[in-house]
């Protein structure tokens, strides 16, 4: 199960523009921490019998905010046999970000280990924690240069795009939208999603489009379930809270 933090650094509104093309230095030439250090994002074990998340991850952008949402169930087999029911799969990652995370457990406590540390080192070195394009280029290079089964979405609200939604893979490839989903029950999600979805929704209807997509896909994919996680990032931080049904989301 992915740990869940204490207390994060204050809030910090991002103020500085940034170029993604220097998202993998810093301004004296030094290397992100996953580059200088392989051995921080490898994994050399056998994976056959870890436990992973199957899951559905799904997320959605309004005026104002964006908004992530995933299933509560890791599993192991495909989804034939729950190890564990209370799976915390949106993790925040900076003051005005989060991810929602699908993949093998292990590893997507190491992604977000990492991520987390290099946006705290970026934000030391440069003043301002990275802007929402800086950050997937770091996201996207971690996977790009791991052997990381994970693909997750990273949401988050900045000066320089507002809120948005992005899609990595383990290529470390990085796609933006205005909604997206991920993991097994993607397909599913994504019927929702699609019929749903509209230009301007408020964030409240956001964060119930968002779990109904993850219930939806959650009554025929195997692998994910057991209530919903969902996530609400706007300009003053992250405010994450667990359902056991998306009817409850308000």
């Amino acid at each position: 199960m992915l740990f869940r933090p204490g207390a994060l650094a204050p809030v910090v509104t991002p103020t500085q523009q940034t170029d993604a093309s220097t998202a993998g230095s810093d301004r004296h030439g030094r290397r992100p921490l996953h580059e200088r250090d392989p051995d921080l994002v490898d994994d050399t074990g056998d994976a056959g019998n870890a436990a992973e998340t199957g899951t559905t991850v799904v997320g959605v952008t309004t005026e104002d905010a964006a908004v992530l949402a995933a299933d509560q169930r890791a599993s192991v087999g495909g989804g034939r046999f729950v190890t564990n029911k209370d799976t915390r799969k949106v993790e925040q990652i900076h003051p005005t970000a989060a991810a929602a995370l699908s993949g093998t457990v292990g590893h997507l406590q190491q992604f977000v280990r990492v991520l987390r540390s290099e946006s705290r080192l970026y934000a030391d070195r440069r003043g301002d924690p990275p802007s929402l394009t800086a950050l997937s280029t770091l996201a996207g290079s971690i996977l790009r240069s791991s052997p990381l089964a994970v693909s997750p979405l990273l949401g988050g609200v900045d000066d320089e795009q507002g809120p948005a939604v992005f899609t990595l893979d383990g290529g470390g490839g990085v796609l933006v939208d205005d909604y997206a989903a991920g993991g097994s029950g993607m397909q599913l999600a994504y019927g929702v999603l699609e019929q749903d979805y509209e230009p301007g929704l408020s964030p409240v209807d956001a964060r119930r489009i968002a779990a109904r997509a993850v219930e939806s896909a959650s009554e025929r994919d195997t692998a994910s379930g057991n209530g919903v996680t969902v996530a609400t990032v706007t300009r003053e931080g992250v405010d994450t809270a667990e359902y056991d049904a998306a009817g409850e989301v308000a």
